[in-house]
């Protein structure tokens, strides 16, 4: 039967067959994000791939979503979205392997993506127990970059720094799926980090704590450059509007940078504090240099759902 479906917000849908093992599914897309063809088919398959992963799955297909202005955009610039989205597809190790196009205003690319897993694997944002430890496996700040892009305020020397984040398989969600000690796991994307961690926390009726200056950012400097320049995507805003009740005090900076929509970003893992060596060391076999970000704590009602100090 349906384990995980839309009640539990939670990253992808999953079905147990009964065997053991779970069938995965999952979709996303959305309008370009960056301005080359091929990167933008990338970055939309490696974001929507993404999902399966933070279920501790593996990916084994996937089918493109394309919506084209016919008549307003040459057919070779889609081809090469789709080849973007090869390239990432090949890279997971699993087939492009059809798909659906229609006619749009605009252009809008994305894959539905099915996965499996063992369903002792299956990784939830349910089940965080206080004392776990937080790791984000990627930096903050996609958002911010890609809004000074949008307002032609990226700096060269800043111009691939988004785009080589986005373009990140989350594939070792594959392997924290296999580890008895990672008690929940979910991707951080639109919602921000501090969107995401509420989430976690709601399903696991638990809290937290963040350790502002243990969050990864893709580059502090340049960030805060362009957030004295006013690169600040919409949807920041509104996600303070969404969940900022249930945070304690913040500085601006620090809203900027936790509530900031990720396209393609990490996984927000909650790993039991005695296997804190174990897991940071899977993370560095892979090539992560990983630092816990903050803790569960157990639930008060009379405080925030999560604090962030420095």
């Amino acid at each position: 039967g349906l384990l995980v479906g839309n009640e539990e917000r939670d990253d992808a849908a999953v079905l147990d067959l009964g065997d053991g093992t779970a069938v995965i599914s999952t979709t996303d897309f959305f309008m370009p994000i960056v301005d080359d063809p091929e990167d933008f088919g990338r970055i939309a398959s490696v974001n929507a791939i993404s999902d399966v992963y933070a279920m501790g799955g593996r990916p084994i297909l996937a089918i493109a979503i394309l919506g084209w202005p016919i008549g307003q955009i040459p057919p070779e610039i889609a081809n090469r979205v789709i080849e973007g989205s090869r390239n990432a597809c090949s890279e997971a190790g699993i087939p492009l392997a059809g798909g659906h196009s229609i006619d749009s205003p605009e252009p809008i690319f994305g894959l539905a993506v099915t996965g499996r897993v063992e369903l002792q694997h299956l990784k939830r944002n349910a089940g965080a127990q206080p004392g776990a430890l937080l790791y984000l496996t990627k930096p903050l700040g996609v958002g911010i970059l890609s809004t000074a892009q949008k307002k032609d305020k990226l700096q060269a020397a800043h111009s691939t720094l988004a785009r080589d984040s986005m373009i990140r398989l989350n594939e070792i969600g594959t392997t924290f799926g296999k580890l008895p000690f990672v008690q929940a796991m979910t991707d951080v994307t639109g919602f921000g980090l501090l969107g995401h961690l509420v989430e976690m926390c709601e399903a696991s009726g638990v809290s937290a704590a963040l350790a502002m200056s243990q969050v990864p950012l893709l580059d502090r400097e340049a960030l805060m450059y362009y957030l004295t320049e006013k690169c600040i995507p919409g949807g920041t805003g509104r996600n303070w509007e969404s969940y900022g009740h249930k945070i304690g005090q913040l500085t601006e900076v620090q809203r900027s940078l936790l509530c900031d929509p990720q396209t393609s970003g990490g996984l927000l893992v909650a790993v039991d504090p005695l296997e804190k060596e174990a897991f940071e060391n899977t993370a560095a076999e892979h090539g992560l240099r990983l630092d816990p970000i903050g803790q569960i704590l157990a639930r008060d009602a009379g405080e925030p759902l999560v604090q962030v100090h420095e």
